[in-house]
């Protein structure tokens, strides 16, 4: 049995919606935490399984990468403009974490910071 889990984050100063879906494209969980380290953490931390991960390029990203990096298996920060499954929907949350998640399951996305 596979593991793996893909994870959309819709990222905002105060908050991190969150979606998680498994390998067969279903959403097994969501939740909105505050935008703390120690939230965060607790969240990738409670999941098991190859973990991917997958959130837009933004003020805070930088920091969320250098965060979970040692907590994933994979890790895409991504330029909504250049990948086109991201613009699937309208612009409400749960709608981008789900592309966030088909994005990382499709392996599509365009890394933009790498370490």
């Amino acid at each position: 049995m596979n593991s793996r889990k893909y994870i959309g984050m819709d990222v905002h100063k105060e908050s991190i919606s969150i979606a998680v879906m498994n390998d067969a494209g279903k959403i097994v969980m969501e939740c909105v935490i505050e935008a703390k380290a120690i939230m965060i953490l607790q969240c990738i931390d409670g999941l098991r399984g190859e973990l991917q991960v997958t959130f837009e390029e933004g003020t805070w990203a930088a920091w969320l990468y250098d965060l979970l990096k040692p907590h994933v298996t994979k890790l895409v920060v991504c330029d909504p403009r250049k990948n086109a499954l991201m613009k699937e929907g309208n612009k409400s949350g749960q709608d981008r974490r789900a592309s966030a998640g088909r994005a990382a399951a499709a392996e599509s996305s365009q890394p933009r910071l790498s370490r």
